[in-house]
């Protein structure tokens, strides 16, 4: 299954190749050009299938824990102070997606959504300390039930050129839900509060939907 964001792209992306291997099948008369040409042609048809794959995640929604909102690699766990929305500091955990991995963004959390704003920017390498505030990105607050205004981060890299955001203030979503795509691209960052537990560490790989990335604290913690 392929996310409805890549829709155009794989069907333009598929007449191009089927077009590529007919004109080196008719016109190159070398047979490992030719091959080298069609072969090369349908490695890059399937990388794109591949990047807009869309794989089920049937979630049963938790009140008491936040789920990874993309597949990828925990970058950064830090505490920092948030200046566009919250004004306080937040613990921050960010995931970074490589070519490889599904680039759907899901709910973290089931809520309302209180704020959504999109913010042009450079396309630094995701990993950059200052892509999460110079990058295009968006940023959404949700209210939830039990961890409060939680804010994630949607935020396009150095090959990104295009986030999906589907997030409208006042909506109310479920966890695991759909929430974006970013297109050839990158990181989220996490906003929790500071009195939540963080259930991950650097450098694991988490699944959308799946992971757990904080719960809440124990009362005798």
């Amino acid at each position: 299954m392929f996310h409805k964001e890549g829709q155009k792209i794989i069907i333009t992306a598929f007449f191009i190749v089927v077009a590529i291997i007919l004109s080196a099948h008719f016109y190159i008369d070398v047979p490992w050009i030719k091959l080298i040409i069609q072969i090369a042609s349908l490695v890059i048809l399937v990388l794109i299938l591949q990047f807009f794959r869309n794989p089920k995640r049937p979630v049963t929604p938790t009140f008491d824990e936040i789920l990874a909102p993309v597949d990828g690699k925990v970058v950064v766990i830090e505490e920092v102070e948030e200046t566009e929305y919250f004004k306080d500091r937040r613990k921050q955990v960010s995931i970074f997606m490589s070519p490889l991995n599904v680039h759907v963004t899901r709910y973290a959390a089931s809520g309302t959504v209180t704020y959504s704003k999109y913010h042009p920017g450079k396309y630094l390498v995701a990993w950059h300390p200052k892509s999460s505030t110079e990058n295009e990105r968006t940023t959404v607050i949700l209210h939830t039930p039990k961890f409060g205004e939680i804010g994630y981060r949607q935020i396009a890299g150095a090959v990104a050129r295009r986030i999906v955001n589907y997030a409208e203030e006042g909506e109310q979503v479920a966890q695991g839900q759909d929430a974006g795509f970013i297109k050839f691209g990158s990181r989220v960052d996490l906003l929790l509060p500071l009195d939540c537990d963080i259930a991950v560490k650097l450098n694991q790989k988490v699944v959308g939907a799946r992971t757990c990335i904080a719960s809440i604290r124990k009362k005798d913690d």
